[in-house]
């Protein structure tokens, strides 16, 4: 099933395109990685998708609804921005009951799993002012995964994760995924994309330039690593 269906998508900031063209389908029960060098598009894909940034052309379709006609389909998904922004003065318990007034819905036994999964139980009392980097990304885990969305959008998730962590919430990815669940991440460490990833999508300066399944990017190649096949296809040039 296709929970995400993107067909034609170009955003325009001014005189330049940061997406042009772009058609990719996002299917359930698969994790789908979204590669590319800095200034590629990467973000500004998954803000299309969110809501946050209006494409200039091209439909976007979440779980069958345009994304232009209601934000409802939000609630379907869960997101992990790359740098979590949280009100300074709130502790995460207090987030937590905003998010649940908001979408009207109480994920006790699912907080108390996960705050569990994260070692949270000390912080979450605690105003995020005082929560060290790491910690929010934790809270940004937490968030994203409590109340069960059937989408999960993570830009960069392991980024100032400890070594504990970043395993715990690899799993966790792995788990949602056999859930039946959408999962379309972005990261920069080759390595996770591959033990992760059942596909991979490359952008290369706003257009999408290659789709594919791990295994058979490098089988193409004939390399025995995703770091090492995509660096050979980018040496080799793609059309």
């Amino acid at each position: 099933m296709e929970a995400i269906e993107i067909k034609g998508l170009s955003k325009k900031f001014g005189d330049r395109y940061a997406l042009r063209g772009v058609n990719l389908n996002v299917r359930s029960g698969e994790i789908t990685a979204v590669l590319g060098p800095n200034a590629s598009g990467k973000t500004t894909l998954l803000k299309c998708i969110l809501g946050l940034v209006l494409p200039s052309e091209g439909e976007v379709r979440v779980n069958g609804r345009n994304i232009r006609e209601g934000h409802d389909y939000r609630g379907d998904i869960g997101y992990m921005p790359q740098e979590p922004s949280f009100p300074e003065n709130l502790t995460p318990r207090e987030l937590l009951s905003l998010l649940s007034e908001v979408r009207r819905r109480d994920p006790a036994e699912n907080v108390i799993r996960l705050v569990e999964l994260f070692g949270l139980g000390d912080f979450m009392d605690r105003p995020v002012k005082f929560l060290s980097g790491g910690t929010k990304q934790k809270v940004s885990a937490l968030i994203a995964l409590t109340y069960e969305p059937s989408i999960l959008i993570l830009d960069e998730p392991t980024v100032g994760l400890d070594p504990v962590a970043s395993s715990k919430l690899k799993e966790e990815i792995v788990s949602q995924k056999e859930m039946g669940k959408a999962v379309l991440l972005t990261s920069h460490i080759m390595s996770e994309v591959e033990e992760l990833s059942d596909r991979v999508v490359l952008l290369i300066e706003g257009h999408l330039k290659l789709e594919s399944s791990v295994r058979e990017l490098k089988e193409r190649t004939g390399e025995s690593t995703l770091e090492r096949a995509i660096a050979k296809l980018m040496e080799e040039g793609l059309d």
